[in-house]
C-alpha cells in the first residue's frame, strides 16, 4: 500500500525544467528521504504533493486521493520557507493551527502545553512568535506540523538553522513519528542525516531521479569492495597493491591507503590477507556513504565532461553551510 503515488511528474518554470517525467512510490509507515543538492527539484515535488502548485503533467495521489487537498486533515507540513504568524503569542498561534487541523478545541491547549515542554519551551506560552530565535520558532513550526498526528508528515529542509543540540531532539522526534507507523517523509542536502534515520531513499539531481529504493539495497549496490588499510610501518603501504586480487590501492589520508578488490574476491577474505602480509594498525572494510554514491552517479550522468568529484563535494558542502 502506498501513502503517495507519482507517474510521469513533470514541472517547468519557462525554460528551466524542475522536475522532468519524475515515478517515485512512497510505502506506507516508510520513513523516506528525499535527498539531492539544493534546486535539485525536492521542494517542487513536494509542492506538488502538496496541491501548492501544480505539475505540467503526470499524475499523483495522496493517501490515496487525487490530491493533498481532500486528505489534508491526515497530513502534517513543515515547509522550506518557515513561517509563523509573528504578531501571534505561541500559546494562541499553536491552539490555532490545532483548531484547523480539527482537534478537539477541550484537548488543544494541553496537547500544546505538553508539546512546548518536549521542546524545551514551556516558558514561550505567552510570548509572541516574533519574540522567538530562528531556531525556535522552527521548533514551534514542527509541533504545529505533528500535534494533530497527521497519517502523512512532510518536513522541508527541518534541519536547517539547527543547532547540533535541537538537530538531535528533531531526529529523535522524527524517529518517534515514524515508530508510531506514520509515513514521514523530509528533504534534506545533508544526505548524512538521511543515512541516519531513512529506510526509504529518493535521490534527485536537476529534476531528474537518479536513485529510488530502501537504503540497505541502495548501500549494496554501491558497495565499493574496498578496505581501509593503516600499515604499522608506513613503508609497507607500497605492498598493498601487489596482493592477491588487489585492482587499486590509494592513499585515503594520514598513513591509510584505501584498496579496492576484484569482484571474485571478498572483502573480509581480503583483510584476512592484508593482515597476513604485514602488521596494521588498522584494517576496516569501507562503507559507502549516500554523499559518495550521489557522486558516483552523478559523474556517471555526465560521463565526466565539464564535472569533478570535487567540484561535486563543493557543491554538497555549501549547501550545507546555508
Amino acid at each position: 500500500m502506498s501513502a503517495i503515488e507519482i507517474r510521469g511528474l513533470t514541472k517547468t518554470f519557462g525554460p528551466k525544467v524542475a522536475v522532468n517525467n519524475l515515478d517515485l512510490t512512497v510505502p506506507v509507515g516508510s520513513l523516506c528521504g528525499f535527498i539531492g543538492p539544493n534546486g535539485a527539484g525536492k521542494t517542487t515535488t513536494i509542492r506538488m504533493i502538496m496541491s501548492i502548485i501544480f505539475p505540467d503533467s503526470g499524475d499523483l495521489r495522496v493517501l490515496g486521493k487525487a490530491s493533498a487537498v481532500e486528505s489534508k486533515d491526515r497530513i502534517g507540513y513543515l515547509p522550506e520557507e518557515r513561517g509563523v504568524y509573528r504578531k501571534m503569542k505561541v500559546g494562541a498561534f499553536l491552539n490555532y493551527m490545532g483548531k484547523l487541523k480539527g482537534i478537539d478545541p477541550a484537548a488543544t491547549d494541553t496537547k500544546v502545553r505538553a508539546w512546548l515542554e518536549r521542546m524545551g519551551l514551556p516558558n514561550e506560552y505567552k510570548k509572541k512568535c516574533e519574540e522567538l530565535s530562528k531556531g525556535m520558532q522552527q521548533k514551534v513550526q514542527f509541533i504545529s506540523a505533528v500535534m494533530h498526528e497527521p497519517d502523512l508528515l512532510i518536513l522541508d529542509e527541518v534541519f536547517s538553522g539547527l543547532d547540533p543540540v535541537n538537530r538531535r531532539l528533531i531526529r529523535e522526534l522524527i524517529d518517534e513519528q515514524h515508530k508510531a507507523g506514520r509515513t514521514v517523509i523530509f528533504s534534506t542536502h545533508a544526505m548524512f542525516e538521511a543515512e541516519q534515520l531513512c529506510d526509504q531513499i529518493f535521490m534527485i539531481h536537476k529534476g531528474n531521479k537518479v536513485l529510488d529504493g530502501t537504503l540497505q539495497s541502495i548501500l549494496s549496490k554501491f558497495d565499493p569492495r574496498s578496505v581501509l588499510v593503516e600499515p604499522v610501518d608506513p613503508a609497507d603501504a607500497d605492498r598493498l597493491a601487489s596482493l592477491p586480487g588487489v585492482r587499486s590501492a590509494q592513499p585515503a589520508g594520514k598513513a591509510t591507503t584505501e584498496i579496492r578488490f576484484d569482484d571474485s574476491i571478498d572483502p573480509a577474505l581480503g583483510m584476512r590477507s592484508v593482515v597476513e602480509a604485514m602488521p596494521v594498525r588498522r584494517v576496516e572494510v569501507k562503507r559507502a556513504t549516500l554523499e559518495d554514491i550521489f557522486i558516483d552517479v552523478v559523474l556517471g550522468r555526465s560521463g565526466s565532461a565539464g564535472v569533478d568529484r570535487e567540484t561535486i563535494r563543493n557543491e554538497l558542502a555549501a549547501a550545507s553551510s546555508e
